[in-house]
């Protein structure tokens, strides 16, 4: 008996020839797959085996159904998501960098102002100049004020200085929202991405086991024909 040359069989799917290890036999197949693949071949046997190539292709028609099912039309997300399955691309991105490099001068100044005035060091240095204001038009220009108590003009540079502050402080929270959301978004895909290659990488330790165990078989086949051949009579 010969083993040198590999066993091929027939994809009852495309009908080509492949050798065996590249062909998945039924058992090895998701029951909702199956059923797909039998809606298509009638001809399907509980024999038939199918390529990778198609069985893939099965699928990916499988996810995009379930995906319809649970959530009725697809999403341009979720598109992009069995798009880069297909193609075997990596969605995980630099949102920060990406986003940071989108901006113009006054937004990149709104952040800068906005970031400054809800630090510490805003505080101090405005607390010292309201000390130093108050102290100098109540001490040193005692006799001439030009701000007198109560202090009328402080109180017009205060209200102009949170009339000012707020629209460009709302200004870097709508960028930071916007961020965000492109940060959710990359998120999902990634994970919905993840959960997808993670069914599909089980049914690959399947087949991979099934291949293991007909090398296994292969290699008792051949010690069972060594000690037959060690036990003809010379």
């Amino acid at each position: 008996m010969s083993h040198s040359k590999s066993p091929t069989g027939t994809c009852q799917v495309c009908g080509n020839t492949f050798p065996s290890r590249e062909l998945i036999a039924e058992p090895l197949i998701r029951t909702n797959i199956l059923n797909t693949i039998r809606a298509d071949h009638p001809d399907w046997s509980p024999t038939s085996r199918i390529c990778q190539k198609d069985l893939a292709r099965y699928r990916g028609q499988y996810v995009h159904s379930l995906l319809v099912s649970e959530k009725g039309e697809l999403s341009e997300l979720e598109h992009e998501v069995l798009n880069s399955l297909q193609t075997h691309q990596t969605l995980a991105a630099d949102i920060d960098s990406d986003y940071e490099e989108q901006w113009n001068l006054g937004q990149r100044l709104a952040d800068r102002i906005a970031t400054f005035g809800g630090s510490w060091t805003f505080l101090i240095c405005f607390s010292v100049f309201i000390v130093i204001w108050i102290m100098m038009n109540s001490l040193v220009l005692y006799w001439r004020p030009v701000d007198p108590f109560p202090f009328i003009l402080l109180n017009l540079l205060l209200s102009c200085l949170a009339a000012i502050q707020a629209p460009v402080i709302m200004m870097s929270q709508n960028r930071q929202e916007a961020k965000d959301r492109l940060r959710a978004r990359n998120d999902y895909q990634v994970n919905l991405k993840a959960e997808l290659e993670i069914r599909q990488l089980h049914e690959k330790i399947d087949h991979l086991l099934s291949h293991q165990w007909e090398r296994m078989i292969e290699i008792q086949e051949v010690q069972l024909d060594l000690l037959n051949e060690l036990r003809r009579p010379r």
